[in-house]
């Protein structure tokens, strides 16, 4: 099975999650109260032609690479035959849209609810990087967190993105 840049994305996202759980929150309108999710549901928006579909991988901290990415590549199939069903696009507690195979390098995406935060993902490109005061070629991806500041606020935010960055950099450490 062929594992994907966005497979190696969803689970440094649940990892990093699973570190900090006050960016896997719900806001719950009608208490006007902040729920902390015990459960880490990683929303996967796909295109499709007649729109947009948010399958979710449920559970995704406790999941294999191998198995979140069987479980994306089914639902891919599904949403392109229209064969999702509703119970499995519900429930997300964080979501991830990935325009990165479209050649597109930065984006923002808007919050998928009832999550608090949702992840753009941008191509990954090769750029000149400086390593050890030499000039290499490296790789560089952008990432963008937009987040209900109801819930999530940019200290919360971007100590989660610091977590998120080091595990994408060195995923070994999401294979344990």
């Amino acid at each position: 099975m062929k594992i994907s840049f966005n497979d190696i994305v969803l689970k440094a996202v649940a990892a990093a999650l699973r570190k900090h759980p006050q960016v896997n929150t719900t806001w719950i309108d009608e208490t006007s109260t902040i729920r902390t999710n015990h459960h880490i549901h990683v929303g996967v928006a796909m295109a499709i032609d007649d729109g947009l579909v948010v399958p979710v991988v449920k559970f995704a901290d406790n999941k294999s690479l191998a198995q979140i990415s069987a479980e994306v590549k089914d639902f891919g199939v599904k949403a392109k035959s229209k064969k999702l069903q509703l119970d499995e696009m519900q429930g997300n507690t964080f979501t991830v849209s990935n325009l990165g195979m479209f050649g597109i390098t930065e984006f923002t995406s808007i919050l998928n609810a009832p999550a608090s935060c949702i992840l753009a993902v941008g191509a990954i490109q090769q750029v000149p990087v400086v390593k050890d005061g030499e000039i290499a070629p490296g790789n560089v991806m952008k990432i963008t967190l937009t987040c209900d500041h109801r819930t999530v606020d940019g200290a919360v935010g971007s100590a989660f993105l610091q977590t998120l960055k080091g595990l994408i950099e060195d995923p070994v450490r999401i294979l344990i």
